[in-house]
């Protein structure tokens, strides 16, 4: 059974720092393009951050140099540290993990709340 399971959501204040952890497990994390994403609700997903297996980043013009996105070298744990926070990225966040042979699969998402 595949799971993605999203951490380290919060409450922060503008200017802030939060670093948000998707572990994975029943996939083999290296062979997988991961990525976050996040959804005010009443608009459409957005796509953050993704880092194929290959190890390329990507990132949302939005958060380009305040956000950084990594996974751990089993590859089974990816990482979102988010810097200089704004209120404009609160949001839930969501894990995601595509290969082609095996599919997409989602956590369940964290809020981010950046509020003072």
């Amino acid at each position: 059974q595949v799971q993605l399971v999203e951490s380290g959501g919060g409450l922060v204040q503008p200017g802030g720092s939060l670093r948000l952890s998707c572990a994975t497990s029943g996939i083999s994390g290296r062979r997988h393009d991961m990525g976050w994403y996040r959804q005010v609700p009443g608009q459409q997903l957005e796509t953050v951050a993704t880092i194929a297996a290959a190890g390329r980043s990507n990132y949302a013009d939005s958060v380009k140099g305040r956000f950084t996105i990594s996974r751990d070298d089993a590859g089974n744990t990816v990482y979102l540290q988010m810097d200089n926070l704004k209120p404009e990225d609160t949001a839930v966040y969501y894990c995601n993990a595509y290969e082609l042979s095996t599919g997409t699969f989602w956590g369940q998402g964290t809020q981010v709340t950046v509020s003072s």
